[in-house]
């Protein structure tokens, strides 16, 4: 198996359970992105990134902080699998925003993204998280669907290969 690094950003803390739920069934530790320089992307071959979309789309204040390390990062040769929390009722039209912007600035580094997920079963107007019809990554709504969760993460393990 390849070397996989975990890490995530969490206000409420859902994204922090979502990620230990991750490492769980991985047999791993997952890792607060806060305080972090990317050289903590170093030893990894694959990496797991986790965030919330803040309010109407923004993106999770630890991940904004890191946001000049990610842009000074180099992510060539990495693979990066996303998973996004966010709520599709009270914020239709940026559900997932932050996760896309995340997946905009790996793929700048020169990550290459793997772990698409489909858009059904979701009810939303609008989300940067959708490119060519998918989500850049594994879509998750904790406010709405919470039954959905564990099943959608082990559906979407087995799609990256783990």
């Amino acid at each position: 198996m390849a070397n996989i690094g975990i890490f995530f950003g969490s206000d409420t803390g859902n994204t922090e359970k979502v990620a230990e739920k991750i490492a769980t069934k991985l047999s791993l530790d997952a890792q607060d992105i806060a305080g972090n320089s990317s050289d903590i992307f170093d030893d990894y071959d694959l990496l797991i990134l986790g965030t919330p979309s803040a309010n109407y789309g923004e993106m999770q204040p630890d991940w904004d902080y890191f946001v000049p390390e990610l842009e000074d990062a180099d992510l060539n040769g990495k693979k990066v699998a996303l998973f996004g929390l966010g709520d599709q009722v009270d914020y239709p039209d940026s559900f997932l925003d932050a996760m896309g912007e995340l997946a905009e600035m790996v793929e700048e580094a020169g990550g290459e993204l793997i772990g698409e997920w489909p858009t059904d079963g979701y009810e939303f107007n609008d989300s940067r998280a959708v490119k060519d019809g998918k989500f850049v990554g594994l879509a998750l709504d904790e406010d709405r669907q919470p039954e959905l969760t564990d099943d959608r993460i082990a559906t979407w393990l087995v799609s990256l290969g783990l």
